[in-house]
């Protein structure tokens, strides 16, 4: 969007709620560096967050950000809840920090993002060492798990984004046919996503050929596809990512695969009854699992049968460099306002393949699917 999205009351309130958490763990100032949490916190959207970012969000008082003076054009345009402190290519946003907060902190207890993407190990280093405070302590997840429930303003964003996933997945699944090349199939693609209001995604999409099915974060190439192309694809809007996936058959899809096509759709759909308010990861990928189990497949097994999605800026669409996963082994309470991207991912079984996923908010009711692209599977 190249604006800020979001209404002074939204940003208020994520304030407040930052604040708030903050005051739980005894912090009087947050510093925080990943492009999502800043992001949320005061709606810069650019493409200047491959330099470091700090936002300093004090327990009391203004918001301060300090970057590259560079920026000041696009900082003044979109940020109305921060003051701005820019600097020179012969400094460092940590030279900066270090001279405004010195002085000021002693006895003080700060909180950093120590795993942040944003957070190179020298700025940690020079800011933890060089400015006086009294003591530091791990804020990494803590914005995270706040921003894991939508607003109202977010949903919006939601829907819209996976809208545009579904223009760009059928306009892929259209130029599919035998002998496309694989970057016409690309191209198609993307100008169907931005025609429908796309941004750039977070990553993506991930457009493959058979041959290179099982790999998990490769795109197009310069081939032809002449059997299944596999789809992955998320449309964004105001930053909000939402993918979805599909598998294309060329030509005919072969009974095993047909019958894996079947397995997937129901195990899908079992995911999505699972998935309710008040019930744990755990119990959402259960719900997966036992399909699978009860179809002969008991060895198989994913990481996940999807993760939470929303603010995602390059390289990647998870909100970072952590995917929060629906996983076996996780305890993480499912609550109304999350969204995810849901999936039943079949491959390498031995049985066929099948490949389905979707962006998913949860609702009061259960769960709602935002895309309406077919399920398939695709013949082409």
């Amino acid at each position: 969007m190249h604006s800020n999205p979001f209404t002074d009351a939204e940003l208020a309130r994520r304030v407040a709620a930052t604040r708030t958490e903050m005051a739980k763990r005894g912090l009087d100032m947050a510093l925080f560096s990943s492009p999502e949490n800043i992001f949320y916190l005061i709606g810069l959207d650019h493409w200047g967050y491959f330099a470091p970012h700090i936002l300093l969000v004090p327990a009391q008082g203004d918001l301060t950000l300090i970057t590259r003076q560079m920026e000041q054009v696009v900082i003044r345009n979109q940020v109305r809840n921060a003051t701005f402190i820019g600097h020179t290519d012969s400094e460092t946003a940590a030279d900066v920090a270090v001279k405004h907060l010195n002085g000021q902190c002693g006895g003080l207890t700060l909180g950093l993002e120590n795993w942040s993407s944003g957070l190179a190990y020298g700025m940690g280093h020079q800011l933890t060492n060089q400015i006086d405070a009294g003591e530091w302590q791990d804020i990494t997840g803590m914005l995270d798990l706040m921003r894991l429930v939508k607003s109202p303003e977010e949903i919006v964003f939601m829907r819209a984004a996976a809208k545009a996933a579904d223009a760009g997945t059928q306009a892929a699944i259209d130029a599919v046919h035998d002998g496309a090349l694989e970057t016409e199939v690309a191209a198609e693609c993307l100008a169907a996503m931005t025609r429908a209001g796309g941004t750039p995604p977070g990553f993506g999409p991930f457009l493959r050929p058979a041959a290179r099915m099982a790999e998990e974060h490769t795109s197009w190439g310069d081939g032809e596809h002449h059997q299944t192309v596999f789809l992955e694809v998320a449309g964004c809007v105001a930053r909000y990512n939402a993918p979805m996936g599909r598998l294309v058959h060329i030509g005919y899809i072969s009974e095993e695969d047909q019958q894996m096509a079947e397995l997937s759709i129901r195990a899908f759909h079992a995911t999505l009854d699972a998935l309710k308010p008040g019930v744990t990861a755990r119990d959402v990928y259960n719900g997966w699992q036992s399909v699978v189990d009860a179809a002969g497949l008991p060895t198989y097994r994913r990481h996940h049968c999807g993760y939470l999605v929303g603010i995602g800026f390059p390289p990647s669409w998870t909100g970072g460099p952590r995917v929060t996963g629906l996983r076996h082994d996780s305890d993480l309470e499912m609550k109304v306002g999350m969204t995810f991207h849901l999936m039943s991912w079949f491959t390498e079984t031995g049985r066929g393949n099948y490949f389905v996923s979707n962006t998913v908010l949860l609702g009061p009711e259960g769960a709602e699917v935002l895309n309406d692209t077919h399920f398939g599977p695709h013949v082409k």
